[in-house]
């Protein structure tokens, strides 16, 4: 038997005990077992590997990504566990599909841990047999190039085999690599019916056999011999399937600890359901969606690249409260567009909306005219469009506690929370009768008036009254007669034509002590596309008294701000 060696014996030299004994700082501390590594004076059995040419079999479908990685899709995970559980073998569900098969043999030369050749028990995974398939055979002896001749092999394997590359045999100590993985201890404990069966053999494909050393090197060792990301990637999946979780954690650390980049990220997020979902890989998933939403936090001048983004990324990017846009209505329209453009069929467009995309929308924070359109959107699915709108609508009609108590509910997975908009959302209330007429309530958190000092503004979404759109801005302004820095609050209408409009205003705020809305001014002005009117010193007070921590106008940190709009009069397109 050829033995497998990654590194020289450290007890052949005779030295390894004293060396332990003088290093206290080996990863594992007292469960440090790199001295029995592949010795066959620690080792109880004997691991025969299998290592086969790619074949069709085990990466169908396996795409090709960062560094020649071969993806795992989510949908394999539910397939390899389906067939793995044909084979009859405790915990095999989560073997790998690469890993083809698994070979017992007994022997009667168990001191020399010498495989017996004549005989040899094999479960095989045949896809037109549901039980465990049992047959003597005679194993494979030749050690490299195998193609085998099956001309005359009662194997079932042989007839379909791909080449066997080479075989690999390593001493292995069961009570090892039991306490570190539930999968081998269900192996040993179950899997070997006979006390004196001592070979075990693992059929990989060459792909796999770089991560697979790494991770049995590991289960006695406690440390990787490698930082490349992508034969970080592949030990993480054996260990995931081979349940040594402390192999999965180890490579997290190590994988975060590397620079993040958005190819890295999304290969991330690619890892099959059962690995991404494992709590030791959270860490890592979390890193990767934080990466993509710091990359592409602003949607509006990176809209154009990410719509090459895979579903993984921009499911990743529209879960971040941090997402820069002009409204949530901008975010919503972006869905639609990269919904259409990757998934040009309506049916599967629907699906991914429905089930992955949808959720990610925070209906809540758009305006009423968009909700009005997504219940008419074919892209949607009808009744989860209605449900949606309707959840939305009673969420602004909720007095501002209950709305931030809503937010702050995590079983509400974000969907009410806020995100950094370019324009504030508003609350408007609209009258047709007896004049055309709405309501529109502005709330600014106090961080937001600190920033707009000296001279910053912020906008407010666009509403609309009498077929025209208008909106708020607030201001930090210099008086200038008094020279000193003010609130200012304006409404503006947007540039559209050259309808005019004689409009009567009025802004009011709530104030301490009673919490009431008191005017602070009010007027009428006629309306040309792009013009604005209101106040430069809403308060009439100074900037620094209006930011005291004892200033009358911010209730609980928030200031709360009122618009009154009346149309008395419409007008012709005028000759301005």
């Amino acid at each position: 038997m050829r033995e497998w060696r990654g590194g020289a014996d450290p007890l052949d030299n005779g030295t390894a005990a004293t060396e332990m004994d003088r290093d206290d700082s080996l990863p594992g501390g007292d469960n440090n077992f790199e001295f029995a590594f592949n010795s066959s004076n620690f080792s109880d059995r004997v691991l025969r590997i299998e290592v086969m040419a790619e074949t069709l079999g085990a990466g169908a479908g396996a795409g090709i990504g960062w560094g020649g990685h071969r993806k795992r899709r989510r949908n394999d995970g539910s397939k390899e566990e389906g067939e793995g559980t044909r084979l009859g073998l405790p915990g095999y569900g989560r073997f790998p599909s690469s890993f083809h098969s698994i070979y017992l043999y007994s022997s009667e030369l168990v001191s020399s841990c010498e495989p017996d050749t004549e005989e040899c028990a094999e479960y095989e995974n045949q896809d037109e047999e549901d039980d465990p398939m049992l047959e003597e055979s005679t194993p494979i002896t030749d050690q490299t190039g195998v193609c085998g001749d099956d001309s005359e092999s009662n194997d079932p394997l042989s007839l379909d085999s791909p080449c066997i590359l080479r075989v690999n045999s390593i001493y292995i100590s069961s009570a090892i690599l039991a306490a570190k993985s539930p999968f081998f201890y269900k192996l040993f404990s179950n899997g070997m019916k006979e006390s004196d069966q001592r070979h075990a053999t693992l059929r990989i494909n060459a792909s796999e056999e770089a991560a697979l050393m790494e991770l049995l090197s590991f289960m006695y060792s406690g440390k990787l011999s490698t930082t490349c990301p992508t034969l970080l990637l592949d030990v993480l999946m054996a260990a995931d399937k081979f349940e040594v979780v402390s192999c999965m954690h180890h490579c997290t650390q190590l994988l975060k600890s590397l620079p993040m980049t958005t190819e890295s990220a999304l290969l991330y997020l690619d890892l099959p359901f059962s690995v991404s979902m494992a709590s030791a890989v959270q860490p890592l998933t979390d890193a990767a969606k934080g990466h993509l939403a710091s990359s592409y936090k602003d949607i509006t001048k990176l809209q154009d690249v990410m719509m090459g983004l895979p579903l993984a990324g921009i499911e990743a990017i529209l879960s971040s409260n941090d997402l820069q846009a002009a409204s949530e209505d901008a975010i919503y329209e972006f869905v639609l567009k990269w919904a259409r453009a990757q998934y040009p069929v309506l049916e599967e467009r629907r699906e991914i909306l429905s089930s992955r995309l949808i959720r990610h929308i925070r209906f809540a924070h758009m305006t009423c005219r968009k909700l009005r359109k997504v219940l008419t959107c074919n892209d949607l699915d009808h009744e989860l469009a209605s449900k949606l709108v309707t959840e939305a609508l009673f969420f602004k009609a909720e007095a501002l506690h209950r709305q931030r108590a809503f937010s702050a509910d995590e079983s509400s997975h974000k969907r009410f929370t806020e995100r950094a908009y370019k324009y504030r959302p508003l609350k408007v209330v609209e009258f047709d009768r007896p004049h055309p007429q709405c309501i529109v309530y502005l709330d600014l958190k106090r961080e937001e008036c600190a920033n707009l000092f000296p001279s910053g503004r912020v906008y407010s979404q666009a509403f609309h009254l009498g077929g025209q759109g208008f909106f708020l801005s607030a201001h930090c302004n210099l008086d200038q007669q008094s020279l000193f820095h003010c609130f200012g609050l304006f409404l503006g209408m947007q540039e559209k034509g050259s309808i005019s409009f004689t409009v009567d205003y009025e802004f009011a705020a709530r104030t301490k002590p009673s919490g009431e809305f008191v005017s602070k001014y009010k007027g009428y002005y006629t309306f040309t596309g792009g013009k604005a009117v209101g106040y430069r010193n809403l308060f009439a007070t100074p900037w620094t008294s209006f930011m005291a921590e004892d200033s009358l106008f911010f209730i609980n940190g928030t200031l709360h701000l009122r618009a009154e709009l009346t149309i008395k009069q419409s007008q012709s397109p005028s000759l301005h």
